[in-house]
């Protein structure tokens, strides 16, 4: 099933916590369910996440996903990882960069590890949600390039959840149709033809910090 509204206008949010009040109540089939947990993508997933959680009384948790550098330009991404050992290559990308398998494979190696710090920072003692044979409402802020989403799809498959969910206030129709092929719903506000910045869909649209989801996880 694909939820989705298009059109030439931008649909704007106040904040990611509007967009997640938004967002859940499209999904109220799902509330009140224990068979039911959200797992916000870090950072802004997590705010997002957390109001469709409190709405739907489910659990939530963190499921973490990274974008893969090109050496020496690190915010030219030639993939993404995700807990659990989800990856996504642009293998294009690395054909034309020449980037050599090695430091493919350390660059994921190095990725993973940092991952597995930030989950460490923000769930503390706390084990990551069992998730297994359950319904997984997967969240982000946003998709644009969407690398980061599609990897932690594919590391959430690998954990078997019984079906997998994924909400976003906005991507574009063309993401929205691929992650259909992906996952048993997409729930998507906004699919507009084109989207240069997830921020321009959003009146607020600041930085979240670590502290701010390990405030909202406790919460």
């Amino acid at each position: 099933m694909l939820s989705l509204r298009s059109g030439s206008e931008a649909m704007i949010f106040r904040d990611r916590e509007d967009a997640g009040r938004k967002l859940a109540a499209v999904l109220s089939a799902y509330a009140g369910r224990e068979d039911v947990v959200v797992l916000g993508l870090p950072r802004g997933g997590v705010p997002v996440g957390y109001e469709i959680a409190k709405a739907l009384g489910a659990s939530l948790d963190v499921f973490l996903a990274r974008k893969l550098g090109v050496p020496g330009q690190e915010e030219l991404a030639f993939g993404a990882v995700a807990a659990g050992g989800g990856r996504v290559l642009d293998g294009e990308m690395v054909r034309r960069l020449r980037i050599p398998e090695e430091a493919v494979e350390r660059i994921t190696r190095e990725t993973l590890a940092l991952l597995e710090q930030r989950a460490a920072l923000y769930r503390g003692s706390r084990a990551s949600m069992a998730v297994e044979g359950r319904t997984v409402v997967l969240v982000d802020d946003g998709v644009a390039t969407g690398a980061s989403l599609y990897a932690a799809i594919d590391g959430l498959r690998q954990i078997k959840p019984g079906r997998v969910v994924v909400a976003v206030p906005v991507a574009t129709a063309q993401t929205c149709a691929w992650l259909r092929t992906m996952v048993d719903e997409v729930v998507c506000l906004h699919a507009p033809r084109d989207l240069i910045a997830v921020s321009e869909f959003y009146e607020r649209f600041g930085q979240v910090e670590d502290d701010e989801v390990v405030r909202l996880l406790g919460a």
